[in-house]
């Protein structure tokens, strides 16, 4: 069971995450003008010489910033996570140009893994979105799967908490559906979208995946109970770490 933890910026966090048991560590490039963060290279150098795995979103696109971005932090895991079903046009003609930017990073990087999100809008909305559709179009040029929540209103997109990107909304997707991406999967699929130390034993014996992930709900709060970006809760991610291998365990993952 791979347990991923989102969003460690500085080596502090990491080592922190690292300690917890967390096998995937994920960090965000937030900007394409400011990609370069001499802190955030630290960072992930040391998640990768530490043995765990680093897994690097970039919230653009522009192929070659991507490739000088890549280059610089040489993460294990380049994660795209756009969420494609709320973009202007049909949805296939952006597939086709999302999936033209993970060939050239395949071609041009060949050792780095490629991580697609497969936006799932939460439980009892969004029936017609194809997300497994979807999901086949990217299997050929990923090596992961993972699931997110596309927010949704009845069968209407609605906007993200990252404009064009799906993620952090600290709400659950379908588990059916996931599980259904489980089980047409040829790759690993690691779930997410709203899973906490309190939900994520019934996530893993529901979904089956071959890992976990925990964002906003993992986070640290402010005084109003909001989750803060980029700060953790060490507490929630030994509980989250626990609750997940043991339900693993006992589901026989």
């Amino acid at each position: 069971m791979i347990i991923q933890i989102y969003e460690i910026q500085t080596l502090a966090e990491a080592e922190k995450m690292l300690k917890s048991g967390a096998d995937h560590i994920g960090s965000v490039l937030t900007s394409s003008e400011n990609w370069k963060e001499p802190e955030l290279l630290e960072t992930i150098g040391h998640v990768s010489s530490s043995g765990a795995i680093s897994s690097l979103i970039p919230l653009f696109d522009d192929v070659d910033v991507l490739s000088a971005a890549i280059d610089y932090y040489r993460p294990d895991i380049i994660h795209f996570c756009h969420s494609v079903f709320d973009g202007p046009g049909q949805w296939e003609h952006l597939c086709g140009k999302l999936l033209s930017v993970q060939a050239t990073v395949k071609q041009r990087f060949p050792e780095v893994a490629i991580m697609r999100s497969v936006p799932i809008p939460p439980p009892g909305a969004g029936r017609d979105i194809p997300v497994l559709e979807l999901a086949r179009h990217f299997e050929p040029l990923s090596d992961y799967f993972l699931t997110d929540t596309l927010m949704v209103d009845g069968s209407q997109v609605q906007g993200q908490p990252e404009s064009g990107y799906v993620g952090i909304t600290g709400t659950i997707c379908d588990w059916e559906i996931a599980a259904q991406l489980v089980s047409q999967s040829s790759i690993p699929v690691i779930a997410a979208g709203g899973l906490s130390p309190e939900n994520v034993c019934e996530a893993v014996k529901t979904i089956r995946p071959a890992g976990v992930d925990s964002c906003t709900l993992t986070n640290a709060v402010d005084d109003a109970g909001r989750p803060v970006r980029f700060r953790k809760d060490t507490e929630k991610v030994d509980r989250f770490v626990k609750q997940a291998r043991q339900a693993a365990q006992e589901a026989g993952l």
